[in-house]
């Protein structure tokens, strides 16, 4: 018994520890019968206001070309395997090789909605050069290894995202999936 009291009492330490640095949270249950922490508290990371901002949760609750898109040419599901993030991107060519029609079902956070937002909203008459290209531009600016996001318009909004690298996968599965249905549509269109 004497081992597990310590134990507890250590354990109880850490958690006081980690509350008055804000890694920790009391559950309202906690709060409401006077803050005394329990050996199991609510962890929570830290998250900036600006990360899941107005502009953000605007996009992320207007996403163009919402839903399946019947006789696509190519559909590609990307998922993010850190948060669970999933996207499914459904398209056609023309006949120059350009985004003629686009799906989408986007089951994401508001980044992840965001992102497949953007890309809906400016991928028509996109080539699978250009979406590969926005793509890549967006991977590198989001890894930190470029200083902008590229020419697709509004990307810039995701700066603040950058730090958060368990937060890049989401909001690059639309990009990811869009480029990669477009290679797709264009090689069956070759074939």
């Amino acid at each position: 018994m004497g081992q597990l009291g310590s134990g507890f009492q250590s354990a109880t330490a850490a958690a006081l520890t980690l509350l008055a640095c804000g890694r920790l949270s009391l559950s309202p249950k906690q709060e409401r019968e006077g803050g005394a922490p329990a050996p199991v508290l609510s962890y929570r990371l830290p998250m900036p206001a600006a990360l899941y901002n107005r502009d953000i949760l605007r996009l992320a609750s207007s996403i163009p070309h919402l839903g399946r898109l019947a006789g696509a040419q190519a559909s590609v599901e990307k998922s993010s395997l850190i948060c669970g993030s999933r996207v499914i991107v459904d398209l056609t060519l023309d006949e120059a090789g350009r985004v003629a029609a686009l799906g989408q079902e986007v089951k994401a956070c508001a980044l992840g909605q965001a992102s497949a937002s953007l890309m809906g909203a400016h991928a028509l008459g996109r080539s699978a050069a250009e979406l590969v290209a926005a793509r890549d531009a967006l991977a590198a600016y989001l890894a930190g290894t470029r200083d902008d996001p590229g020419d697709w318009p509004g990307l810039i909004i995701f700066a603040d995202a950058r730090r958060f690298t368990a937060r890049h996968p989401s909001i690059l599965l639309a990009f990811e999936a869009a480029a990669e249905a477009a290679q797709r549509a264009g090689r069956a269109d070759a074939a």
